[in-house]
């Protein structure tokens, strides 16, 4: 109702009867109202390169419903509808992963979802509007704005990267803690007593994770009175690093609820008494800008990257028979067979090239819509760089796993504890101890995926904190 009264009076209302970006000065007639909507999604669906996976796109049209429900769009109900019609009967528009800077919003890809809504625009495989048996919507004055500023895209993808990240986070600490024990490290440094005194919540959880993990193992008693005074940093030092991560990944989740709740409209519209619609009042702003979500997902990519190069130098560690006192590369048969020698390496890959997305995308900025937007977040390139790191760094973990696991075969008949013996064995169920060279490739795949499910920490029998 407050958008009807605007567009029908005589003030220019941004988005309501003005053009776009650098064309906000321009008025547009009554009759054109309705076009200028459509238009705006037909010009601004210019995202290109490979298609968001569903997952992703789900997540985006959820929230986008969600703000629209705030009741801050000035959007008819029966429009919001629509798009969780979309949702609930599995119409799932293409959406380009690139073309958005992350202020106003995500307007590409938002675009080109928003332009499945009214019957154009393609889907990812799955039913078109028709074959849902969906009716196409026609948009009325303000509706297409509303539809496509803000960063609900941005945030579907750091929100899913995040939820990953968490679970990565945990997986550290079993696949430390199974290198540490390989390794005859010493559990002392995790000891509740060294961690109270430096109270970071992250570091004491980890810790507790790395003593709890290592209770009641044989190989552990088995050298209990050697002479090794100090073990190396990425073993001794796990709780402090992964902590850090887990702080990191604290602050992350804080911003991602909000923004995930917030609306993020522009103009926005607030509503008067119910009895007089003219009364209420349509004001621009800024909550599209994306920055809060781009340093967020900068700090995922540096603390995925933390445990990347900590996993990646545990994983040289019990490659190294200088190191580990056990065959080198973890064969019985070296010179002959090569063992996970090159297992190693892509670790060594893949924690470079984390490394290298570890530049900040939040400190760059290029002016769009001739000088109009003068300040971008690149958000969207944030959390794209958050989501292809935490996909590296899960196979960096599997490689320490395929490593941890045949150490352990390696010492037998000593056996790690009982939580980790359970995770190893149900590592075994799918990769067999490496007797002869084979393609790790398919173990690492089948690892990594295992520590995207959850499977390792659930198979330990103890709660991952």
């Amino acid at each position: 109702a407050v958008v009807d009264a605007k567009a029908d009076g005589q003030a220019a209302v941004y988005g309501v009867n003005t053009g776009f970006g650098n064309f906000a000065e321009t008025r547009i007639d009554q009759q054109d109202l309705a076009a200028l909507q459509l238009n705006l999604l037909r010009s601004h669906a210019a995202g290109v390169d490979t298609p968001l996976p569903v997952r992703a796109v789900r997540a985006a049209m959820a929230l986008r419903a969600n703000v629209l429900a705030k009741g801050y769009s000035g959007i008819r109900v029966d429009t919001l509808d629509a798009l969780l019609a979309m949702l609930n009967c599995g119409v799932h528009p293409r959406v380009p992963s690139r073309g958005s800077v992350g202020a106003s919003g995500d307007l590409a890809p938002l675009a080109h979802l928003a332009l499945v809504l009214v019957g154009e625009g393609a889907v990812l495989g799955g039913k078109t509007l028709a074959e849902a048996g969906l009716t196409p919507v026609t948009l009325e004055a303000k509706e297409g704005l509303a539809l496509i500023n803000g960063t609900q895209v941005s945030t579907a993808v750091l929100a899913l990267a995040l939820a990953g990240a968490e679970r990565l986070s945990r997986a550290a600490d079993i696949t430390a803690a199974m290198s540490i024990d390989a390794l005859m490290g010493s559990w002392h440094p995790f000891e509740s007593r060294i961690h109270q005194p430096r109270p970071f919540a992250g570091q004491a959880a980890s810790a507790d994770n790395l003593l709890r993990l290592l209770a009641d193992s044989a190989l552990n008693a088995a050298h209990l009175d050697c002479g090794r005074v100090q073990d190396a940093y990425s073993m001794r030092c796990a709780p402090q690093v992964h902590g850090a991560a887990r702080e990191a990944l604290s602050w992350i989740r804080h911003i991602v609820e909000i923004e995930m709740n917030a609306a993020t409209d522009n103009p926005m519209v607030f509503a008067g008494p119910a009895a007089d619609a003219a009364a209420g009042d349509i004001v621009s702003g800024g909550n599209f800008h994306g920055a809060p979500l781009a340093l967020a997902a900068d700090l995922l990519v540096m603390a995925v990257a933390q445990l990347a190069t900590i996993s990646e130098r545990r994983s040289e560690r019990l490659v190294n028979p200088a190191l580990s006192g056990l065959p080198a590369f973890l064969t019985r048969h070296g010179g002959l067979q090569s063992g996970l020698m090159i297992a190693q390496v892509t670790a060594a890959a893949l924690t470079s090239e984390i490394k290298t997305l570890s530049h900040p995308a939040s400190v760059d900025t290029i002016p769009t819509s001739a000088n109009k937007e003068d300040h971008v977040s690149m958000s969207m390139h944030g959390a794209l760089k958050a989501e292809r790191a935490l996909q590296l760094a899960t196979h960096v973990l599997a490689v320490e796993m395929l490593c941890a696991c045949q150490a352990i075969d390696l010492r037998a008949p000593l056996e790690s504890s009982p939580p980790l013996m359970r995770a190893h064995q149900i590592v075994r169920q799918r990769v067999s101890t490496l007797v002869e060279d084979r393609p790790p490739a398919a173990d690492l795949d089948a690892i990594a995926e295992m520590i995207r499910a959850g499977q390792l920490e659930y198979a330990t029998g103890i709660v991952v904190n």
